[in-house]
């Protein structure tokens, strides 16, 4: 490929080599196998999920519009970074476009942004349940979703766009060999001639006003409902909203707890094998999308009626 000017793309070759778990290979062979099912554990559940709520008109209410929008992203995710993986365990297809490897690291962040924001516009729906019931069918309304929505969007978009666009205008004049599963900010950016500095802080800053912001909101959120929950005197209503929330609580927790660890793995990757954090990555595109839909959907009474009631219809 040939260099381009005024700041694009430069570069002396025509696309990236992704080269998973360097230093331990032997970690696809076991690897393959498990990344496979939960990959089809993670289509088949939101898809279910998906189709339930779209054929069920007692489920077109805003607290399942929101589920779905959940399960939306994580099969998004799944499909943008999970294939290509199995395609490197199985085949050895390493090669990736400079397109597809900026693209895939476009989707990577803007939806992950999205999926924390999606976790805190639930968390606000459980609070006003919870806290204000009687005024709860007049604030969150199909037209508070859609706001919420164009929100997610247009946040995550914004916010996130300026990460495959310091990359791209990198200068790639040396190695082409991506170490990792996937294209991953850092690690594309490492192979660049450049300074990489605002690309680091960017990264950092980013990611943790995103992150950081949702998940205050999140615990706040949780907090007062944790209050309120207490003071309820009907038998049977404390345990019941416990349950509810408890299990989205512990999901987001989750789901926040595994961004922490490859954090951390990454500000100490010299004292352990750098291949710990790209598993992590790899594993942190399909579990929280394979667990999401179970206990968001499962665990809800309404949707597995529906579910139980289709599957009598022979659906």
């Amino acid at each position: 490929m040939t260099a381009h000017q005024n700041g694009s793309i430069s570069t002396e070759f025509s696309d990236f080599l992704l080269n998973c778990f360097v230093r331990s290979p032997s970690w696809q062979h076991w690897l393959s196998l498990p990344l496979s099912l939960l990959l089809l554990l993670a289509l088949g559940a939101n898809m279910t999920l998906l189709i339930t709520i779209w054929l069920e008109t007692s489920l077109h209410e805003p607290m399942y519009y929101l589920l779905s929008l959940l399960s939306s992203l994580d099969t998004v995710v799944c499909l943008t970074v999970i294939p290509k993986v199995l395609a490197i365990f199985w085949f050895d297809l390493r090669s990736i476009s400079f397109f597809a490897c900026f693209f895939q690291m476009f989707i990577m962040n803007s939806f992950f942004a999205m999926e924390s924001c999606t976790f805190m516009v639930m968390a606000y729906d459980r609070y006003v349940a919870i806290c204000h019931p009687l005024r709860y069918p007049s604030i969150i309304t199909n037209q508070f979703i859609t706001k919420a929505a164009i929100f997610i969007l247009s946040r995550s978009v914004f916010l996130t766009l300026p990460i495959p666009i310091l990359s791209g205008r990198l200068h790639y004049c040396g190695r082409n060999v991506i170490e990792n599963c996937i294209c991953a900010n850092m690690s594309v950016s490492r192979l660049s001639c450049n300074d990489i500095t605002i690309n680091r802080l960017y990264q950092f800053a980013g990611g943790w006003t995103l992150l950081g912001s949702d998940l205050l909101l999140i615990f706040l959120s949780y907090t007062f409902i944790l209050r309120a929950v207490l003071r309820l005197k009907a038998q049977g209503a404390v345990a019941k909203a416990l349950s509810t929330c408890g299990s989205h609580f512990i999901l987001i927790l989750f789901f926040s707890t595994i961004l922490l660890v490859f954090v951390f793995t990454l500000l100490v990757e010299k004292k352990m094998s750098s291949d710990v954090p790209v598993l992590l990555n790899v594993l942190h595109h399909v579990i929280p999308a394979a667990l999401n839909p179970i206990v968001y959907g499962v665990r809800t009474q309404e949707i597995k009626q529906v579910i139980q009631k289709l599957l009598k219809k022979g659906w």
